[in-house]
């Protein structure tokens, strides 16, 4: 019985690693959809968002089985418990990745506001803190997670400087006040983003740890 548990893990720390994939793509191509004004790639991401869906059902489904199949030890619960709360925040950025590409098709029809490089930085600073969160768990590295948790402060940084940008803009000219609006809603995905990548990092923590950490005391 104990080695059909422990295969049931083995197969549960896949199936999180198939949907951090899953997730990270996601992102990655939505960013390259709205950088490229790729109509096509922003379609296909909205259309994947369901595979991400069924994803995380399927990743709870199995959750719920191991605790109710069989009692499981402290470090078996400290997995399980940190895999639900994980595919959460994974599910929800999977939904912002198809929130960029709904704006994208909109931008590629009214016209894109000012120059986006630091957007573009903004979006890498983020895409690697979601990676690093995710190799954190597969390598159970702590550090690692402790790392992602300090990085959200520079996307909180790009966040605030694009803001005010932005809002100078729609101040200074009513012009492209619309694509300057959604080009702030992609900002705020982008910084959702990091909360939750920094909330998958705390999980990794407790998952390594069996304490969950508070930012403050990092």
């Amino acid at each position: 019985m104990r080695d059909y548990y422990n295969k049931q893990l083995s197969e549960l720390e896949k199936m999180m690693c198939n949907m951090g994939q899953m997730i990270e793509t996601a992102i990655e191509d939505a960013m390259t959809a709205l950088l490229e004004k790729d109509q096509e790639k922003a379609k296909e991401i909205i259309q994947n968002d369901e595979k991400v869906d069924h994803q995380q059902k399927k990743i709870e489904d199995l959750c719920m089985q191991l605790l109710l199949s069989q009692q499981p030890v402290a470090t078996d619960l400290r997995q399980i418990s940190s895999a639900i709360k994980m595919v959460t925040d994974m599910e929800r950025i999977g939904d912002h990745a198809a929130d960029i590409s709904e704006i994208t098709l909109q931008l590629t029809q009214s016209g894109y506001p000012h120059d986006l490089t630091e957007v573009k930085k903004m979006a890498k600073e983020t895409i690697n803190m979601l990676k690093d969160s995710l190799d954190a768990y597969i390598e159970k590295n702590a550090q690692k997670a402790v790392k992602v948790i300090h990085q959200d402060d520079v996307v909180d940084d790009y966040f605030s400087r694009i803001k005010k940008e932005i809002i100078r803009q729609i101040n200074e000219s009513s012009e492209g006040g619309e694509q300057e609006a959604d080009l702030l809603m992609i900002i705020k995905y982008l910084e959702r983003i990091g909360d939750h990548a920094t909330n998958i990092a705390e999980w990794v923590l407790f998952y390594i740890t069996g304490e969950h950490p508070d930012v403050s005391q990092l």
